[in-house]
């Protein structure tokens, strides 16, 4: 009796995926039959393992929404066939992708690991193979036939995060990811230790995919001397219906009039506000400094301990499933999928 779990690897692009061809000089993708070849022990794990691939791998800056939606609709066809999944992809929006897929799939109930490296799989060094190999080890992890780890996360460098919680935050380590909000879900070193207070629990519903994003999302990052038509061109752009304001330290702006009149003319006008922090940790309280309490004041909204990637791709998933303004105002402020912390 064949006891393996099923796991799907699916490749979209990434230095992961790549290989250096001696004739032409360059990395190329690599060939998934052959993957034998760059981790010879890779058929000693218990681990019955099918991939797929699109069908033009791309690098990881030019992801869009679609591709995001394309993911969603091979692992719909593929969930009853497989324990789990693993996405290799490119780090630079590695978050963003796991994010939105947190998203799009509602009632998940099995493992979606993605993982990449910083150095192509043929190389000495790559810290793809040990990226790889602990990956596909967590996505076919259950017990009492039930899946470990539920949910979409990032797998990097000996962690495991919850993905929606997840930034790159660095570009030249393999300790590339940090979740500075959310503890991780387990950790790897001669065991993997895994945190199940941390993990979302099975729900036992069926898989619910969404296939709808509207990109209709500007983000403004103020700083220090922001010319105010910096902050008026994107806030009165009539084709975007939210805005992301990423404040200083717990959710404060300036006060000047100007500012402020922006802002408040902006939202007069049908436009969503929402207030995130720059800060890799924490969260905005607006009302907690006289600088945040004006924003309150006018209607913006707090994005809570939200990342930037989640933040975004939670917006796009909204406008695109959702018509009701002040429904959507709401569930930006609520948790949906453990991308924010619940506060009073």
């Amino acid at each position: 009796m064949d006891n393996k779990r099923k796991v799907l690897l699916i490749y979209t692009g990434g230095t992961i995926g790549m290989v250096y061809d001696q004739k032409l000089k360059t990395l190329v993708p690599i060939n998934f039959d052959q993957l034998n070849k760059y981790i010879s022990y890779l058929d000693r794990m218990p681990i019955d393992i099918a991939h797929v691939s699109f069908e033009t791998p791309i690098d990881s800056s030019n992801i869009l929404p679609k591709h995001w939606i394309e993911l969603a609709e091979i692992i719909e066809k593929n969930y009853n066939l497989f324990d789990g999944f693993v996405i290799l992809h490119g780090t630079d929006t590695m978050a963003y992708t796991a994010s939105a897929l947190s998203f799009l799939l509602e009632n998940l109930n099995k493992p979606i690991i993605l993982t990449g490296s910083q150095l192509p799989l043929d190389m000495i060094r790559t810290d793809g193979r040990e990226n790889l190999i602990a990956s596909l080890e967590i996505a076919s992890a259950y017990e009492n036939d039930k899946p470990i780890v539920p949910e979409v996360a990032i797998y990097f460098e000996d962690k495991l995060f919850r993905g929606n919680r997840t930034s790159k935050f660095n570009a030249e380590n393999f300790d590339a990811f940090y979740s500075g909000n959310y503890p991780i879900l387990a950790q790897v070193g001669v065991h993997i230790r895994y945190y199940p207070e941390y993990i979302n629990k099975p729900n036992n519903k069926q898989l619910k995919v969404y296939k709808n994003f509207d990109n209709s999302v500007g983000l403004v990052k103020i700083y220090p001397g922001m010319p105010i038509k910096n902050l008026s061109d994107i806030l009165c752009d009539n084709d975007l219906q939210i805005i992301i304001l990423e404040t200083f330290g717990s959710g404060n702006a300036p006060t000047y009039d100007d500012f402020l009149q922006t802002i408040k003319t902006a939202i007069k006008n049908g436009k969503i506000i929402l207030n995130i922090t720059q800060c890799k940790a924490g969260r905005v309280e607006l009302g907690r400094y006289e600088t945040s309490l004006s924003l309150e004041n006018i209607g913006v909204i707090s994005g809570n301990d939200i990342t930037t990637e989640s933040a975004i791709t939670k917006s796009m998933f909204l406008l695109g499933n959702i018509k009701d303004k002040n429904k959507i105002k709401e569930l930006l402020q609520t948790p949906l999928r453990g991308e924010m912390s619940k506060f009073d």
